[in-house]
């Protein structure tokens, strides 16, 4: 890895080199050490290791000050099961990701989570569970919306961690070869907030979403069997609807012609319509 730029060889060729340059890049696979409260830190000056506050400090304070500016803001974390979508967003033990920080720097918030498995969405702050799942509701005004979904008032970030808490051990998980506690399911947080300014009387209201979608993975080497492959079929086919809607939404950018853009494909599209084609700054 250098500065932005990852170059990946192939272990069955030397020669077959590629190199893939993002926005931002990190290096976490070694030059690591505990400090006493456990937290990862560089070893020594010289790492390069970025522990989870850089990755907060690039992405997530971002996606606060897009939020307080008026925006929807969105984080998408996608990847490979076991590689690390969880770990960056919720985090563990001392090491907190990046949805606990947000919530930590957010003085007032209504808070909400809902799980889609299997194009069923289940609301994970209620205790009971809807035979089917909660149904996704279209509005003229608002949109694509969850019907009877559960918004809870915050009063401080410690309420919104418990939550979160509560929401992550009732999320369904089930087990493969590429990772023991994989999820099969996207998880979608958001955090709605209001500003009012007395000054002038105006109002300002935002909605972050923070989503830790399934793991991408390739059949063969999950050792997916049965319903377990049937639901990575269906996990992977949402990612695919998700990867077409900003393909579309990309070349639309450029100044294409873009006939449709298929947010209708799955439930996934369309509960991230407004965060991915609205009025919203999104990161992937």
């Amino acid at each position: 890895m250098h500065a932005r730029s990852i170059t990946i060889r192939d272990p069955k060729d030397a020669e077959l080199v590629k190199t893939f340059t993002f926005d931002l890049a990190y290096w976490s696979h070694d030059g690591f050490q505990k400090d006493e409260d456990g937290v990862l830190i560089p070893s020594d000056p010289t790492s390069k290791f970025a522990g989870q506050s850089d990755v907060f400090h690039d992405i997530g304070r971002g996606i606060l000050d897009s939020a307080w500016q008026g925006y929807n803001a969105t984080l998408l974390a996608y990847g490979q099961t076991g590689s690390g979508k969880s770990y960056s967003m919720i985090g563990y033990g001392a090491n907190k990701g990046i949805i606990p920080r947000v919530c930590e720097e957010l003085f007032q918030a209504i808070e909400k989570q809902k799980e889609s498995l299997e194009a069923q969405i289940r609301d994970l702050l209620s205790r009971t569970k809807a035979p089917g799942g909660l149904r996704v509701r279209e509005d003229q005004r608002l949109g694509f919306f969850v019907e009877g979904l559960k918004w809870v008032p915050c009063e401080d970030s410690v309420q919104i961690e418990k939550l979160v808490e509560q929401g992550s051990k009732i999320r369904m998980t089930a087990s493969t070869n590429m990772n023991a506690s994989s999820s099969r399911s996207h998880m979608l947080i958001a955090i709605r907030f209001k500003q009012v300014f007395l000054d002038t009387a105006l109002t300002k209201q935002s909605s972050i979403n923070m989503v830790d979608l399934a793991g991408s993975e390739r059949q063969r080497s999950s050792g997916s069997e049965g319903d377990r492959l049937r639901e990575g079929s269906r996990v992977n086919l949402s990612l695919t609807n998700l990867g077409n809607v900003i393909s579309a939404l990309a070349d639309l950018a450029m100044g294409k012609k873009v006939l449709h853009i298929p947010y209708r494909d799955s439930v996934l599209t369309k509960l991230l319509q407004s965060a991915l084609g609205g009025n919203s700054r999104t990161t992937l």
